[in-house]
């Protein structure tokens, strides 16, 4: 059994939108960041570098009980342990998965949460940070846009690079701006969000 430990960000969506995808059987065991759990001694254990999401899995490789933090992370553990496509088992297909799911954990995500940061939730009004930041989300969504001109996920199939990218796509983009100006990532999205796995994922957790 898998516990992912988890709350209401956009990473924590995304590694329990692949676990759902996975199909594997877990347990959601919700970290509360506005009380600080995130810093309690037993779950630094699992997650030192005191974000979540995290993981524990008592069935990992050999049998052994494995401790996973970063989403990225999770997101291919999940995968590759139910072996049911999110993670390709062909080498070249992985390339392409890999380049598309490191950069919606590494850049997609950062960017736009320093969007949503200076945006939605720092004390002061700082128009510099605030455009700048909204100048490279922007950006990011016309890159992905592109990049779908010619296939319906961005790796080909659907892969956990498609899940990396899907939660700052919601929880931002939506919101903000509507997709009516990326075409391509507005078809994208309606897919992904119609998914059943994908409405589990955003639904209740308790």
């Amino acid at each position: 059994m898998i516990d992912l430990y988890f709350w209401t960000t956009d990473n924590g969506y995304k590694a329990r939108q692949g676990v759902e995808e996975s199909g594997l059987a877990y347990a959601i065991k919700p970290i509360n960041l506005r009380e600080k759990e995130q810093f309690n001694p037993e779950f630094l254990k699992i997650s030192p570098n005191h974000k979540i999401p995290a993981l524990v899995d008592d069935d990992g490789p050999g049998g052994n009980t494995i401790t996973l933090f970063e989403s990225g992370a999770i997101l291919k553990y999940v995968a590759e342990k139910s072996g049911n496509g999110l993670y390709p088992e062909d080498p070249l297909k992985r390339v392409n998965v890999d380049q598309w799911l490191f950069y919606g954990s590494a850049t997609f995500t950062t960017w736009s949460q320093q969007y949503g940061h200076f945006w939605k939730r720092h004390p002061e009004d700082v128009p510099a940070a605030k455009e700048y930041y909204k100048g490279l989300f922007l950006d990011m969504l016309g890159t992905v846009d592109k990049a779908l001109t010619d296939r319906a996920y961005v790796a080909g199939d659907f892969s956990v690079a498609d899940i990396a990218i899907y939660a700052d796509v919601e929880f931002q983009a939506v919101e903000d701006f509507g997709l009516d100006d990326f075409p391509n990532l507005k078809r994208w999205y309606e897919d992904i969000h119609a998914r059943p796995a994908t409405q589990r994922a955003w639904g209740p957790y308790e």
